[in-house]
């Protein structure tokens, strides 16, 4: 089992910032991914940025520029560093991590993002 817990979310006024992080705990393993999605009201959930076991990270087309998907300092973290923050950036991010060896997806409880003035 793995246990994922978000923190970080909170109110921001329109081109603002904010830090989520992502501490992950339990049967991790050493072949994973580790995900922070979003899902707004109405909408479905969207993939955000996606960091891999080996080191590399990607962030979706929409979000390039002003998200960044990052290590944390403390052992099995994910930071998402979310800049220049808008009002439809407003949304409850969730942590996800993937064992594709096991097949076995893991879901945080989630941390409200809202952005407005």
């Amino acid at each position: 089992q793995v246990q994922l817990v978000e923190s970080g979310g909170g109110l921001v006024q329109p081109g603002g910032s904010l830090r989520l992080s992502c501490a992950a705990s339990g049967n991790i393993g050493s072949i994973y991914t580790m995900d922070w999605y979003r899902q707004a009201p109405g909408n479905q959930r969207e993939l955000v940025a996606r960091i891999f076991s080996g080191g590399n990270s990607n962030v979706a087309d929409s979000m390039k520029g002003r998200f960044t998907i990052s290590r944390g300092n403390a052992k099995n973290t994910v930071d998402l560093q979310m800049n220049s923050l808008k009002p439809e950036d407003t949304a409850v991010y969730y942590c996800h991590l993937f064992q594709p060896d096991k097949v076995r997806n893991y879901w945080g409880q989630g941390t409200q993002v809202t952005v407005s003035s």
